[in-house]
């Protein structure tokens, strides 16, 4: 069989035209315990900033919840295309658990890949009920499914449509995720079914992240060849030593014809605890709309140090920031609760 790469398609970076946003509709009490009521307002006005810039899709699991979305989104003023889905899920992380979309200029112009997924490693079960969802977003939308043949959650990963990847060794590398494939073999995995040229490797991930170092949490593209990483400020923070080397191999790395690659940074927020946990907080879990950008934001300085890097990173773009402070404790923030549909 042909890889995607080989019929032509590939990865579009994230600030590529959307036709939609696809989101699941948070539900399950263990991922925000004692917090779920208090988030879903916050969830329901992020989904109605983002329905200003794009048609939305949302996974519900029936009825009641259908009804109960559709009221909080009322009460959050949501205007635009809004679709609901009855696809059942286990979990709200529809950047790990929905399908990733290639693209290319021949028909079929988009094509989704159905990865294997685990939660994390097996770390949260049951998730068959998540596995299916890249199938049925592709059955809706229509478009010919790859199967990936490995574990890969797209919060691991990042491109910035020129032919490179960006990925954490702590994540893919994982035994938890797929010990039979060597880093070769993954290598070749992504190359082949994502279009890219060139793996560019970090190493760990922040404090608190479940996920096992998934790089929407530390570094981003945001433009051909340029990445803005996350720093830590205080050198006696426990991620200060893991950003500073991934700092360092940043600055060290190349691109596809070899040219150093552009760096800019952002400051960590400051260390959100709750019940004695450090959640992985982190302003790099932004997710790029067509006319917006939803930012996390933490209720300090940092905030509108991040939001002024990347309103000149994108200054055709509104950047919204939303408080996370409470839904971090679900260990995630908006790109982990979204997955785009590129445009075609």
């Amino acid at each position: 069989m042909q890889t995607p790469k080989a019929l032509g398609y590939r990865m579009r970076p994230e600030w590529a035209p959307h036709q939609a946003t696809w989101l699941s509709w948070p539900h399950k009490q263990a991922s925000w315990p004692g917090k779920l009521d208090i988030i879903l307002s916050v969830y329901a006005r992020a989904v109605a900033t983002l329905a200003r810039s794009e048609p939305i899709h949302i996974n519900v699991g029936d009825a009641e919840m259908e009804a109960g979305a559709r009221t909080l989104l009322a009460e959050a003023e949501a205007q635009g295309e809004i679709t609901f889905h009855r696809f059942p899920t286990n979990d709200a992380w529809c950047r790990d658990h929905g399908a990733i979309f290639i693209t290319r200029d021949d028909q079929p112009r988009l094509a989704a890949i159905d990865w294997d997924y685990n939660a994390w490693g097996s770390k949260y079960s049951p998730f068959d009920l998540d596995d299916e969802i890249p199938q049925q977003m592709a059955a809706y939308l229509d478009t010919p499914c790859f199967h990936g043949g490995m574990v890969l959650e797209g919060g691991a990963i990042d491109v910035d449509g020129r032919g490179l990847l960006l990925t954490t060794e702590q994540c893919l590398l994982n035994p938890n995720r797929n010990p039979q494939l060597s880093k070769a073999e993954i290598e070749t995995r992504l190359c082949d079914y994502l279009g890219v040229e060139k793996i560019l490797w970090l190493g760990e991930g922040i404090l608190g992240d479940d996920t096992d170092g998934h790089i929407d949490d530390i570094a981003r593209f945001v433009a051909p060849n340029t990445i803005v990483a996350v720093v830590e400020d205080d050198p006696q923070d426990g991620n200060y030593h893991v950003l500073q080397e991934n700092l360092r191999r940043l600055q060290l790395m190349t691109d596809v014809a070899g040219h150093p690659l552009t760096i800019l940074t952002i400051p960590m927020p400051p260390p959100v605890v709750y019940r004695g946990q450090r959640l992985p907080a982190s302003h790099a879990n932004w997710y790029v709309a067509n006319s917006v950008i939803l930012l996390p934001t933490y209720g300090g300085p940092s905030d509108e140090r991040a939001a002024e890097v990347l309103r000149r990173c994108y200054p055709d773009r509104q950047v919204i920031g939303i408080d996370c402070t409470d839904v971090i404790w679900g260990l995630g923030a908006w790109h982990c609760l979204t997955q785009q549909v590129p445009a075609v």
